[in-house]
């Protein structure tokens, strides 16, 4: 995916994260981040966008305390909200190719203007499920690419840093296969972190395959881990969800 693609996902993904809020309204408990009312998460997901762009936008170099977001509540709650996410999608928009700025992961896409527009889409559409689930209805759909993208973020990305929890005290091997892109992924685990390789040439102990989306939402805690898409050992799936919490 290119830059702009990641950035029109930001933009759609943050309206209907802030749609959702809204309709729920802002002591609406958040059934997907059980500590959280969905004030909470509009105040992180608004300090997170701020946070982003800061970096792009100041080309900084080196990482910066969180920004504390403001005891706003009711509507300047909201509109606090899509000021920093209209922000950060025009950040992105407008700045250079060549920006350079502190980035995050291990496996990062080519630039850090392409590491920032992909690590805020993917955070905004991760989000805008915890706000469609204090509605109770189904998830809004993710389109089969940005989904696959976004799984292969995570497992190539967040649990291959050092601080991943997802361990195993012997190897095992998770296999994840896109049923509708047609993407795998080899996930080595082992008392070090996750070790991920695109493909499936390992035999695998535990295999989830299923379309993109559902992975996406399923690796990220934000639905159950488990049933016919869960085969082989399931408790690999078991200890996925116990320990990858992000």
């Amino acid at each position: 995916m290119e830059i702009n693609d990641f950035v029109k996902a930001l933009e759609h993904e943050g309206g209907l994260l802030a749609d959702a809020a809204e309709q729920a309204g802002p002591d609406a408990l958040v059934p997907t981040c059980p500590q959280w009312r969905i004030a909470d998460l509009l105040r992180h997901t608004g300090s997170v966008h701020r946070w982003a762009a800061g970096y792009v936008a100041g080309a900084q170099s080196e990482p910066g305390p969180f920004p504390d977001a403001p005891e706003l509540t009711g509507a300047e709650l909201f509109a606090w909200f899509r000021a920093g996410h209209a922000d950060l999608v025009r950040t992105l928009q407008e700045a250079p190719a060549d920006v350079q700025c502190w980035t995050f992961l291990p496996t990062a896409p080519p630039s850090p203007l392409a590491f920032w527009a992909r690590r805020q889409a993917h955070e905004t559409a991760v989000h805008r499920m915890d706000a469609e689930s204090a509605l109770g209805t189904l998830f809004s759909p993710l389109e089969a690419r940005f989904a696959e993208d976004g799984v292969d973020e995570l497992l190539t990305g967040f649990h291959a840093r050092p601080r991943s929890r997802v361990r195993s005290p012997e190897p095992r091997v998770l296999r994840v296969r896109a049923a509708d892109t047609g993407a795998a992924w080899t996930v080595h685990l082992s008392p070090a972190p996750a070790r991920t390789v695109l493909g499936d040439a390992a035999p695998a102990d535990c295999e989830v395959t299923a379309e993109a989306s559902w992975l996406y939402a399923a690796l990220w805690n934000r639905v159950p881990l488990a049933g016919p898409a869960v085969t082989g050992d399931t408790e690999l799936a078991r200890l996925w969800t116990e320990t990858a919490g992000i």
